[in-house]
């Protein structure tokens, strides 16, 4: 690539004071870290579930126990081992002791399908499964058409019985699921209890496979990211000279409701609270209600989020009586956050949301606003340490794009995987020579911040013009009666693509679908102008709030050509 404005870098001068260009890596896999932590903060909470707690000092006991265990299966190094579990102590411990013993995690979407998951489990070779009591009778049917050998589940139950307070009535929401005796089906108690702490002692090198992560599979079969030790360790480190305010240590706690089987909650909530010796305070189910039960019980200091949670929390009756003054910092990607919602949430907090962005196959975060320095409202914020990035020509993917042009954003760093497992085509699709071909749009203005405009395959061509259903999105948040929108592109005979709008009302509040095309005129261009307005109570969503354009795209056509 011939030198362009990127090769200077403009974002270096809008780095917040103390924040360096590059990091002297400090040579640390994850469990190392937990090794670190547990020595350093022995008798600090490390983790809380449900009222249960775990100091740093019991978190590396339960992890050197379950990483005897899977040995004692036969677990090897490069052997994969799956996780399928909401956040919980068993997801972090067993995900710790996986990596500890050189073995593959594999992270599950609780709330896949059957084929779903026997697609993961096969296509990652996984010997192992831990899961949920919930799910169990399922993966035991399941487990005859993969490789799995010996299953081992959890009940919530276990962690609420020791707790006085959580007997009674809220017993009611987690009742042990009835799991018969089966061969090699443990439970997960019987297995921390069984086992001394006595693990094989391996040291992993940042080259050695620490994770498969699947993808969202959204636009066909999900694809296993191969991640290093050495991607999962630098972008901690990475995310950690990010924020130079933030201290190893020293009560912090984070809100852990971001699902810890997508990259974004394992990332920048489980991994980073080990690598600074904070608080988790896992939540299972990150509805409002109990994101708002967790603030006020526990003071969280961090908290990264998806648009829907600040969204739901700030909606939710219960805020009125919920201090939040103890959240000293938050976190938001995946979707563009509307502008009000980050107004409201410094207004009752004094913290600043700070929007990033990241993809699966980046581990996930290369972009990040500064915290205490710049910040753009909309934007994803400046390149993070040690990550190049361009804007190159839609076309040939080559051409870089001047300051404020549109083009496909590309990324390069340590925190990029290593290609997808056993895909090798599908891997020189995007990666390129070490660039990241992310498959977003975005511009950079002259102070080198990153704006992403839309997905390319969500791009509407509407008589000729590129239209942004990001674009659109984004002034119907701006509508007072609107709590979500979600436009798509549908098949026109004259234009080739109209613009058709999905919208959800907030509580109490009525509209028609011609009060918001008007309303669309006043901030739009006609040609982007939507044609067809549809009103739901609710929209497709993934597992961490991200809204499935692409479902709805698929629901629309479907019924047109039915």
């Amino acid at each position: 690539m011939a030198a362009s404005i990127y090769d200077s870098k403009p974002w270096l001068k809008s780095y917040e004071k103390g924040v360096p260009e590059s990091i002297k890596y400090e040579e640390l896999t994850m469990p190392d870290y937990l090794e670190k932590s547990a020595k350093d903060f022995s008798n600090d909470t490390a983790l809380v579930f449900v009222g249960y707690k775990l100091t740093y000092r019991q978190f590396k006991d339960q992890v050197d126990r379950f990483a005897t265990c899977l040995t004692d299966f036969g677990v090897k190094k490069g052997d994969a081992v799956a996780i399928l579990l909401p956040n919980s102590i068993p997801c972090v411990v067993a995900y710790y002791s996986i990596l500890k013993i050189g073995a593959i995690a594999v992270m599950n979407n609780p709330l896949y399908s059957d084929p779903e998951l026997e697609h993961q489990f096969n296509d990652s070779g996984s010997k192992v499964l831990i899961t949920l009591d919930a799910v169990c009778n399922r993966m035991i049917a399941l487990r005859p058409k993969t490789k799995i050998k010996q299953i081992v589940y959890m009940s919530i139950g276990d962690f609420l019985n020791p707790i006085k307070r959580f007997l009674g009535k809220k017993m009611k929401k987690f009742p042990f699921a009835d799991v018969p005796p089966t061969p090699d089906v443990y439970r997960w108690m019987d297995c921390i209890a069984k086992y001394k702490p006595n693990p094989p002692q391996l040291k992993m090198t940042f080259d050695d496979i620490a994770m498969y992560q699947y993808t969202g599979g959204t636009t066909g079969v999900s694809k296993g990211v191969v991640l290093t030790h050495g991607n999962l360790s630098k972008q901690v480190q990475q995310i950690d000279a990010w924020y130079p305010t933030f201290k190893k240590g020293g009560g912090n706690a984070m809100l852990g409701a971001l699902p810890y089987f997508h990259v974004f909650g394992l990332s920048c909530s489980m991994n980073l609270c080990v690598y600074m010796g904070w608080n988790q305070i896992l939540i299972p189910r990150p509805q409002p209600q109990p994101l708002l039960e967790a603030i006020r019980e526990y003071k969280p200091t961090f908290t990264p989020l998806v648009p829907t949670m600040f969204i739901g929390m700030l909606s939710h009756p219960d805020l009125k009586k919920t201090d939040m003054s103890c959240i000293k910092g938050a976190f938001s990607g995946s979707a563009p956050l509307p502008v009000e919602i980050i107004h409201e949430f410094q207004k009752l907090t004094g913290a600043y949301i700070s929007e990033g962005f990241g993809m699966t196959e980046t581990c996930p975060v290369t972009h990040m606003n500064p915290f205490n320095g710049k910040q753009k409202v909309g934007s994803v914020g400046l390149p993070c340490s040690d990550t190049l990035a361009r804007i190159v020509d839609l076309d040939d993917g080559v051409t870089d794009m001047p300051v404020g042009k549109p083009g496909e954003l590309i990324v390069k760093g340590p925190q990029v995987m290593k290609g997808y497992k056993g895909m090798p085509e599908e891997t020189a699709n995007v990666l390129k020579d070490g660039w990241m071909y992310t498959g977003d749009i975005a511009t950079m203005d002259e102070e080198g911040y990153f704006y992403i405009v839309d997905r390319k395959k969500d791009m509407i061509i509407s008589g000729g013009y590129n239209v942004y259903p990001r674009d659109i999105d984004e002034v119907y948040y701006g509508n007072p009666k609107v709590e979500e929108a979600c436009s798509i592109g549908i098949p026109d005979a004259k234009r080739g693509e109209n613009v058709k709008l999905f919208i959800v009302l907030k509580q109490g509040q009525t509209a028609t679908a011609e009060e918001m095309i008007e309303f669309g005129k006043a901030h739009l261009a006609a040609y982007k102008l939507p044609s067809e307005v549809e009103f739901r109570n609710e929209l497709p969503k993934t597992t961490v709030g991200k809204i499935l354009r692409k479902e709805l795209r698929a629901e629309e056509l479907k019924k047109r050509k039915g």
